[in-house]
């Protein structure tokens, strides 16, 4: 019996490294494209290959950068715009049509492997989008195969906020809204066509959201004698982004499906931000950005403890620090290059380069403990005017008496200038808001400033952290 039983278990072994090889350890970077100051898609192809990327996502299918990326042996990911996948769900021609303009053209000269359907679909509230997802999904699989394209795997990527419980890990839970109508269906389709499961994870926002509880050195990879036991495995994890991997690990165990294999389609830390926004400084983003780097590439593989040896192909997040990205600034602020093509701090994507030979030093960190003190939203410098006017009629809008200080012949009415009149309105309505969950954002037209602007009888309202 001994004789017969070995076959098919040493078969399977040999299946599962095999299959194991066919995926690679090697780390990618996300292209973003959302500012008006970054270098044109052939230069970014040669930035990504000095970077020693393997990998490449973009959030299109830009033909630019598509033709940029011929022969060369960087895999890529493309991307299905979430305003289409409506229609794309309920007709097999406009996907086949799709994938027709925006595949078959490159797909001998580039090396597309990843075809994603929509960004982080499920993380806002349904907008007809998300019942759609999955029947997508299927068109596209199906149109690649009408073209006899065989080697892109389909998938789309989540954010952390798809899990309603995700602590301990053991007790990851998909949320309740989705688990059952779309993300069990989802994961019977990845897991038929061995695709994986994406997942953007940032322990970046876990540790902010929570830094009095977690510590800073176990987000970065640094904690050598710190550890957290999961007390429903007795698992030991040594850093946060092992929890966050293993909490969608035993999420997708939880619905019927151990082995689906989860991609990072993002994770990093972002190198600057506002000064309310903890933590987010070189210093860190390079220890993480390193250290993940290191982890992710180490052969064999490392995995996570709950799926040890497991290869976890991954994409940091992003090229470039992006000055048109809306929201608080650490969105602007998680590249690995300036707009102008320099390194914000050494990095070497490939895993070749010990930590010990990144020579040059990083400017220490000043804001790993939160602010305090009062600070001001003012304009940001180099920023549209018009989207300036149009948010200062905004902001003048909203509250109670916002604007009254900057009207003819009030005290803040001098100097009569666009950008001291949104500043004195940007902070005013911010004073009003912050409370309510208002911020110095303005889609990007506002930063902060611990520098009271007042001056004379002109008193700015200001906000205190």
């Amino acid at each position: 019996m001994m004789g017969l039983g070995f076959v098919p278990i040493f078969s399977l072994a040999l299946l599962v490294s095999i299959s194991s090889a066919e995926i690679s350890n090697k780390v990618g970077i996300n292209y973003g494209q959302l500012g008006n100051n970054l270098p044109s898609p052939s230069e970014s192809v040669e930035l990504i290959k000095s970077l020693k990327a393997k990998r490449v996502k973009i959030y299109d299918a830009n033909p630019h950068i598509l033709k940029s990326l011929k022969d060369t042996d960087i895999q890529v990911s493309i991307m299905i715009p979430n305003e289409l996948i409506q229609n794309i769900s309920k007709s097999q021609s406009l996907s086949d049509h799709w994938v027709k303009t925006n595949v078959v053209p490159y797909y001998s000269d580039v090396k597309i492997r990843y075809l994603l359907v929509g960004n982080e679909i499920l993380t806002n509230a349904d907008t007809g989008t998300w019942f759609n997802l999955v029947p997508a999904m299927r068109r596209i699989k199906a149109s690649l195969k009408t073209h006899n394209i065989k080697k892109i795997k389909v998938g789309t990527p989540s954010a952390l906020n798809v899990l309603e419980s995700s602590f301990p890990p053991s007790n990851g839970t998909f949320r309740s809204d989705i688990s059952g109508p779309i993300i069990k269906p989802m994961l019977q389709f990845l897991d038929r066509t061995k695709s994986f499961f994406f997942i953007d994870a940032y322990p970046y926002f876990a540790w902010a959201d929570n830094h009095q509880n977690i510590n800073l050195d176990y987000a970065l990879f640094k904690a050598n004698n710190l550890t957290y036991t999961d007390p429903g495995t007795n698992l030991t994890y040594t850093n946060l982004l092992d929890q966050m991997l293993d909490a969608v690990a035993f999420a997708m165990k939880r619905l019927g499906y151990p082995d689906v294999r989860i991609f990072i389609a993002e994770t990093g830390w972002p190198n600057d931000g506002d000064i309310d926004q903890i933590g987010a400084n070189i210093y860190n983003s390079a220890t993480f950005n390193r250290n993940v780097i290191k982890k992710l590439t180490t052969k064999p593989a490392i995995g996570t403890p709950a799926r040890p040896g497991w290869v976890i192909p991954s994409i940091i997040f992003a090229l470039y620090n992006e000055n048109q990205k809306p929201g608080p600034g650490t969105e602007r602020h998680f590249g690995l290059l300036y707009p102008n093509g320099t390194k914000i701090y050494e990095i070497d994507l490939s895993g070749d380069t010990p930590l010990s030979e990144y020579k040059k030093p990083l400017p220490a960190p000043t804001n790993n403990e939160p602010y305090k003190g009062k600070i001001w939203c003012m304009v940001a410098k180099g920023v549209n005017e018009t989207a300036v006017g149009d948010a200062l009629s905004y902001a003048c809008s909203q509250g109670n008496k916002t604007c009254d200080a900057i009207q003819p012949g009030k005290q803040c009415y001098k100097p009569d200038s666009l950008f001291w009149h949104a500043s004195y309105a940007f902070s005013s309505y911010w004073a009003q808001f912050k409370k309510g969950g208002g911020t110095c954002s303005f889609n990007g037209l506002a930063t902060m400033t611990p520098k009271d602007p007042s001056f004379g009888h002109c008193k700015f309202p200001g906000t205190t952290l």
